[in-house]
């Protein structure tokens, strides 16, 4: 399985995630929102490079012109609620995709809040089988969630290849990932890998919880 660290490149993207993790420009949700979103029509873009692609004719008002278009049938699936300026993102650039929501979320089980339990609640998808799957999730902590929407997204079939993205990931939730996605047919996408996590299970330097800074604090 390929992991792609689009750190390693440098582009504009760094800027958007600069101004994720500083504490000041947080306290703007729309700014940190609009900067998920961002992230995810650039991870877009790159994930598009590895589509099949077959030359179409386009009518013109003055001819006629043969363009590459892809061929590639797509599902943007979604861990909620952080996850949804990311596929916002995403589904600016694919704007054909047909669509998948999962609702994944951690709960800790014990009291001392480092142990971490996936619960997953509700689904509404179409069938994968035979296409192009991508799941945006901006966190890859633990890698839990990541693992369980895909179980849950691949009972509609089997995807002729998976997209993992995500915005920041740990090196324990990419082994959690690579563990429950075939070699051979998924690739992982991150713009950044961080060292690891605290105690209960975020990750450091991180920039927090997505979810809490896109829309506010949940009970």
């Amino acid at each position: 399985m390929e992991i792609i660290n689009l750190t390693e490149r440098n582009s504009i993207m760094n800027r958007f995630m600069a101004e994720l993790r500083d504490k000041q420009y947080q306290q703007n949700r729309l700014l940190f929102r609009n900067n998920i979103r961002r992230i995810g029509e650039y991870m877009a873009f790159e994930i598009s490079k590895t589509f099949t692609y077959k030359d179409e004719e386009v009518v013109t008002p003055l001819g006629t012109s043969n363009i590459a278009l892809p061929q590639d049938d797509v599902v943007v699936a979604t861990i909620l609620r952080a996850g949804l300026p990311f596929h916002e993102g995403f589904l600016s650039v694919f704007d054909h995709a047909e669509n998948a929501f999962v609702s994944a979320y951690r709960m800790y089980t014990n009291r001392e809040h480092t142990e971490v339990g996936i619960h997953t609640e509700y689904m509404a998808a179409p069938s994968a089988e035979g296409k192009t799957l991508i799941i945006a999730d901006p966190m890859l902590a633990t890698g839990g969630s990541m693992a369980a929407g895909y179980e849950a997204l691949v009972k509609t079939g089997q995807p002729k290849h998976t997209h993992i993205a995500c915005v920041i990931a740990t090196p324990e939730g990419l082994e959690v990932v690579r563990q429950a996605l075939p070699d051979d047919r998924a690739t992982i996408w991150c713009a950044a890998i961080d060292p690891g996590m605290n105690d209960h299970k975020y990750i450091v330097p991180g920039f927090g919880d997505a979810g809490d800074l896109c829309y506010g604090e949940k009970l």
